[in-house]
Parts: C-alpha cells; sequence; structure tokens
C-alpha cells in the first residue's frame, strides 16, 4: 500500500515563538522533505514540541510562516491543514471498538462506505484479529497502532507524532520503533517525529534536527550527526564522547597534530569544525567504542601511527555485549571505553596500567570556546 499523496516539502522560514519575553523558538528555517521520515531530537525545553505545533496549527508562530508544498497555511486552523497529529496519550474513544475508532475521521466527513479504507489500515498496523476489541482491551503498543491507523486514514500529506512511544516500556518502545519505520516506508508520506530519546531518532529517522535552546544545533543523517558531531552539545547529547582539551601544533590541509597534557595525537582536518591555526586550542574528541584497551606489558603490540594514552582503570562494568571502562588519564580523568566482550582479557581490572590506542581517522576536532560539559547528561537527569 503506497498513496504518495501530492504535497511537497514541509518548509519553515524564519519561524519563532515567544511567551512574554520567553523565546521558546528563535527564528528557524527548516525543509523537511516530501516521503522522509524526519526526527526532532533534544531535551525537555528545547523547542521541538511548539515547533511541531507550529506545523500543526496548535500554536501561531510570533514571525515566520509554514509552507506545505506551495501551500502557506501560516494562518489555517488545524482542521484545515493536511496534517494529522499522534501524541503520546493517544486520546482513543474508549467507549469505540478499533474498527469504530480507525473509521471516526471518515465517519465525520460524512462517508458511508467505510469498510474497506478501515480494513486497509487494520491490515496496515497488523491488528486484523482485534477489530472488534474496545482499546482498554489492548496493549499500549496497539493502542498506539489504532491511533496511527486513525489519524493515517484522512491520507494526510504529514503526519506528526509528538513522543508517541514515551508511555510504552523500553522492550516494547523498541518493537515498536521499528513497527513505525515499517508504516512510514509502506504509506510513503512524510513524518515528522519530536522524542527526546537519541536511540529512536536514529533508529527510525532519515534526518534528525537535533534541537537545544529553541535553536537547531545540526542537522543531518544519524550517523552523520554521530560520527561528525559540529558542536559539543551534538558529541555528548548523542551518545557518549571523551572530549579532550589540547593545543594545535600543527595544522595541515589532511592533518592536524595536536597536545594534550605531554601526549601526541593526529585528526583528519576535515573532521574539525573550525579552521584550526597552529597555537590554537581545540577540543579533540573520540566516542568510547573506538577506542581498544591493552595492559602497559603489551604497549609493544600497539601498531604505529594510532593514537595512544596511558592510564589506570579506575572502574569497570560487565554489561553483556561490552565491558565499559573508566580510565584515568593525564589528559582526562574519567576517559570512557567500550570494549566488546568477544576476548576478554582477564588481567583489565581497577588499578591496572593500560594503554589506550584508536585510529586517528576516528577523532573529531570542536572549537574550545564551546562549554566541553554541554549536553551531558546530569546526576539529576539520570534521577
Amino acid at each position: 500500500m503506497t498513496d504518495k499523496t501530492a504535497g511537497g516539502d514541509v518548509r519553515l522560514s524564519g519561524i519563532s515563538k515567544h511567551y512574554g519575553s520567553f523565546t521558546a523558538v528563535h527564528p528557524l528555517d527548516l525543509t523537511i522533505p516530501q516521503g522522509s521520515f524526519f526526527a526532532l531530537l533534544g531535551a525537555s525545553g528545547c523547542g521541538k514540541t511548539t515547533t511541531l505545533r507550529m506545523i500543526a496549527g496548535l500554536e501561531d508562530p510570533s514571525t515566520g510562516t509554514v509552507h506545505l508544498g506551495d501551500r502557506d497555511v501560516t494562518h489555517l486552523p488545524p482542521y484545515k491543514r493536511p496534517v494529522n497529529t499522534v501524541f503520546q496519550s493517544y486520546a482513543l474513544f474508549p467507549h469505540m471498538d478499533i474498527f469504530e475508532n480507525i473509521a471516526f475521521g471518515l465517519r465525520r466527513r460524512g462517508i458511508k462506505s467505510v469498510k474497506k479504507q478501515v480494513d486497509d489500515m487494520i491490515e496496515l498496523v497488523q491488528l486484523g484479529e482485534h477489530t472488534r476489541k474496545k482499546p482498554h482491551q489492548l496493549s499500549g503498543g496497539q493502542q498506539q497502532r489504532v491511533a496511527v491507523a486513525r489519524a493515517l486514514i484522512n491520507h494526510p500529506q504529514v503526519l506528526l507524532l509528538d513522543e508517541p512511544l514515551g508511555a510504552l516500556d523500553l522492550k516494547l518502545r523498541r518493537q515498536m520503533q521499528l513497527e513505525l519505520k515499517r508504516i512510514q516506508t509502506e504509506v510513503g508520506i512524510t513524518f515528522v517525529h519530536v522524542t527526546h530519546d537519541q536511540e529512536e531518532a536514529m533508529t527510525m529517522a532519515d534526518t534528525v534536527a537535533v534541537m537545544n535552546g529553541g535553536r537547531v544545533e545540526q542537522l543531518g543523517a544519524p550517523a552523520e550527526l554521530y560520527e561528525n558531531p559540529r558542536t559539543t552539545f551534538v558529541a555528548n547529547f548523542l551518545g557518549t564522547s571523551n572530549l579532550i582539551e589540547a593545543s594545535v601544533e600543527s595544522a595541515g590541509s589532511d592533518d592536524v597534530v595536536v597536545s594534550a597534557a605531554g601526549s601526541k595525537l593526529r585528526l583528519p582536518a576535515q573532521r574539525c569544525s573550525t579552521t584550526p591555526r597552529n597555537g590554537d586550542h581545540l577540543l579533540v574528541g573520540v566516542r568510547p567504542e573506538k577506542i581498544s584497551v591493552v595492559h602497559a606489558e603489551d604497549a609493544h603490540t600497539v601498531a604505529a601511527g594510532r593514537n595512544t594514552l596511558t592510564g589506570r582503570i579506575a572502574d569497570s562494568s560487565f554489561i553483556g555485549v561490552s565491558t565499559q571502562f573508566v580510565v584515568d588519564t593525564a589528559v582526562c580523568p574519567e576517559f570512557e571505553v567500550y570494549v566488546q566482550n568477544v576476548e576478554r582479557d582477564a588481567r583489565l581490572t581497577p588499578g591496572t596500567e593500560v594503554v589506550l590506542h584508536w585510529n586517528p581517522e576516528h577523532t573529531f576536532g570542536l572549537d574550545a570556546a564551546q562549554d566541553i560539559d554541554a549536553g551531558a547528561p546530569t546526576v539529576e537527569e539520570g534521577a
């Protein structure tokens, strides 16, 4: 089943939202390609839901315009926009069975013959045997699929999803991530998905906009954002990054060499978010899973040309697929390293002297004027 409804891109031009003296969304230009799965990702209060509500017509922009294709919908009420929204609460009608919940939008528009369309939707969301059940008889994931079917049956140009998986437990949430991606691929319409969950955004979306403080920090494909963060916020918010304060010793067109606490490290020039010059300060980053760790006695086995640091294991956690080490190094007291549990070295225990090494190609460079801890989870968030 494909419904390639002609409609074009979602284009936000200079839209912003102010509540009195508070700016929820700073002037924003954003194009969401037709037929894509697009995620607005960020922590609470970053402006992502406000942006979604401006697309839906549930909030009026303070400045700017919203276009769906060539059509300016900025001042249209929600019911006149070819857009439907699925909320975290699902908002199903408890007294109606699943068939009637899904048929509701068609019946409200005066459409008499609904069975074929409803049956198609029920097949799409794979709820055939639950047609005559009431919402309370379904699991959270099944209720969520009913809400998606009820929204899609109206053939919107754009489906907006506001934290739709937030009420589900972890295992079900992961199943539903794949399910929503399958549905989006089958129907071929634009999905705009708001979430604070990095894994959710990266699993489902073609393109992710990372938002912070009412602005888009970085926009791109999930792998691009993860491998080439351009700000400390993105580096810390999307997974974990080890960030090292360093000074530039030489900056060529291909390689940059930096010095940090007596250690020399190399990184590709094209992986620097700024143009480094000799003597500049730089934040040098590497992801924990890119790093290998060997016992200090085996330092001679490290291949030439690798970036290396020495340190002492401060802590280790076995988490099944990997062991996570925290290593105290001169450049960083809590250097994180994730090692797959393929051939575990039993000597790698807290207190052990080790050598960390990684491919220089996996190193990135960021402007040192930024807050090194921006985007990192806090104790309060983890509570």
